[in-house]
């Protein structure tokens, strides 16, 4: 359910043409993780996750909610930011702060990523090093996998403020990474044992399990 978080911004010197801006806010599976939308769009294409401080500092804003220093994880998606809080933080306390920050830069328009382009950031780079690859003569397998996953399985992932990436397929097996609200969620691995693996278990007769990766 959604609870929408009204700020108002005064008009000032930097900003003559803004009045006020709403950020909506939306729970998800994970108590930890807050679902942001500033009601316009975040990523152009793709999404990114950042796990960890060093991850964020690829993106000001990211770095900004890190700073805060009660946030463990942050992850862009088409139109939203999710926020995970850190371990004893209240969202009652952090809300208002991941707010201001969100405001700051969508209302500055800052851009997303250092340098501005967000292109080359639509996979994380630390995934290239997770890939696991998959067994030869098995083009055709996984490319019904990925098709289950972009239509069926990530936008129903995004919808509760993660991702979820494709990282290999072996001895029948499929390897997926959880991300953004999904990662660390404690409903994920019933997630992915349940609702995942059963959708592409009745589609695909080749695959015998998933995994997280």
């Amino acid at each position: 359910m959604r609870q929408p978080a009204l700020a108002r911004l005064a008009a000032g010197r930097f900003y003559p043409y803004i009045t006020c801006m709403f950020i909506e806010t939306e729970t998800t599976p994970n108590p930890a993780t807050l679902k942001f939308l500033p009601g316009r769009q975040v990523m152009p294409q793709g999404t990114r996750d950042f796990a960890t401080p060093e991850d964020a500092e690829a993106s000001p804003l990211a770095q900004t909610l890190f700073d805060t220093g009660e946030v463990t994880g942050v992850f862009f998606g088409a139109d939203f930011v999710s926020v995970t809080a850190a371990p004893g933080v209240a969202w009652s306390d952090l809300k208002p702060q991941v707010v201001a920050v969100l405001l700051d830069h969508f209302v500055s328009e800052a851009p997303l990523f250092t340098g501005g382009d967000a292109s080359s950031f639509s996979v994380p780079p630390e995934a290239v090093h997770e890939e696991l690859g998959d067994d030869e003569g098995t083009e055709d397998i996984v490319a019904q996998i990925n098709e289950l996953l972009e239509s069926r399985v990530r936008p129903a992932v995004a919808g509760d403020g993660g991702d979820i990436r494709y990282r290999g397929f072996r001895d029948g097996v499929v390897f997926l990474q959880m991300q953004g609200a999904c990662s660390g969620c404690p409903s994920s691995t019933a997630t992915l044992k349940h609702g995942i693996e059963g959708l592409l278990k009745h589609y695909v007769p080749e695959v015998k399990e998933v995994r997280a990766a």
